[in-house]
């Protein structure tokens, strides 16, 4: 909304290293095509580690788990949710693979919004798909639950219809008429919408669906085969620090957006550039296959079994994989959980 008025839009100014990462993007973009024509079977490996991926991180971001092998079996469909986030896990793949296979039919839109909302609950019993009825700020909690601070406060519910809608109306002008930029419009329809906060619960989620949707319509691909939703949560910290230092002002339209758009553009820039090297090591045979485990490993985040470094690293035996396994523990580099089959394992952050 206010970051995508015009008035806001023509005081935007970048200094050459934005112009220079947004050219880099754009050359990577370029190279999708060959990939996809030279190795489709990699790029199903990496799709389907992906969703996986996204379906993990998104909700773990929100503070919804479960463990891995069961997100990985409700991915694959090979289990029925059983529990509260388990569906809520479920509902994310599902909203994940309506935009992987119906992009191009589905337009930015409140029908696309609130359908991505009402996809996220749609095993559980309750209503959603609307906009919220009360007001739902976003908040700092003190360990026992009790609110530490207000970190922002987002549009009323009275007012959210009118500014989802003048949202939608400055992203088509934006884009179809003024002929922007889509590398800067997207970062910024995403934040405004963030800071709407048009939903009761989900916000978050939803924002990194429409994220991934608004890339699809531009032609940048790359969430298809690497997770923005791991990126983002690789870097949670900075992630929430920069939305809350952005969000200074929004309301009078006197917001800084450029730590965001900054931010944002590394997470798109590093997804390309892990997209390069992981086809480009299993196509090449570029890098060790040392490397390609230690470099799949130090990614995880949260406990993970030889089984999920196979998925990631395709024509690398098992025996190799514990080799490297055993050499990172002795390092301690990783810490083994658990013994025999169903032994897990997790990255020593230091």
């Amino acid at each position: 909304m206010y970051s995508l008025r015009p008035a806001y839009l023509q005081k935007l100014s970048f200094p050459e290293s934005s112009m220079s990462v947004l050219k880099t993007i754009g050359e990577y973009k370029g190279k999708q095509e060959l990939f996809s024509r030279q190795t489709p079977e990699v790029l199903n490996t990496l799709k389907q580690v992906a969703v996986i991926e996204s379906s993990e991180s998104s909700n773990r971001l929100e503070g919804i788990v479960a463990p891995h092998e069961r997100i990985e079996g409700l991915v694959m469909r090979n289990v029925e949710p059983k529990n509260r986030s388990e569906q809520e896990i479920a509902g994310y793949r599902d909203a994940l693979n309506l935009i992987h296979e119906s992009n191009k039919y589905m337009g930015f839109n409140t029908n696309v919004v609130m359908q991505f909302h009402s996809m996220l609950y749609r095993y559980m019993n309750i209503s959603a798909g609307t906009w919220k009825q009360s007001e739902n700020e976003i908040v700092e909690r003190n360990t026992d639950g009790t609110v530490k601070r207000v970190r922002f406060k987002p549009v009323s519910s009275f007012d959210t219809p009118k500014a989802m809608q003048e949202l939608i109306d400055n992203y088509k002008i934006a884009i179809e008429l003024d002929r922007k930029e889509p590398l800067i419009v997207i970062p910024l329809a995403v934040f405004d919408f963030l800071c709407i906060h048009p939903f009761s619960d989900g916000n978050g989620r939803v924002a990194r669906l429409l994220t991934l949707l608004l890339l699809y319509h531009f032609g940048y691909e790359v969430g298809r085969y690497i997770s923005l939703e791991r990126i983002f949560e690789e870097s949670k910290d900075t992630y929430y620090e920069v939305l809350e230092s952005c969000s200074q002002k929004w309301h009078e339209g006197k917001h800084d957006i450029s730590p965001w758009l900054n931010y944002f553009w590394g997470v798109i820039l590093r997804a390309y550039k892990e997209f390069e090297e992981r086809v480009g090591q299993i196509r090449t045979g570029r890098g060790s296959k040392t490397e390609q485990i230690l470099a799949t490993v130090l990614r995880k985040i949260g406990p993970f079994s030889i089984s999920d470094i196979e998925s990631d690293c395709p024509g690398i035996s098992r025996d190799m994989i514990r080799l490297v396994l055993r050499q990172m523990r002795d390092e301690q580099k990783i810490i083994a959980q658990g013994k025999g089959r169903g032994a897990k394992w997790i990255v020593e952050r230091r």
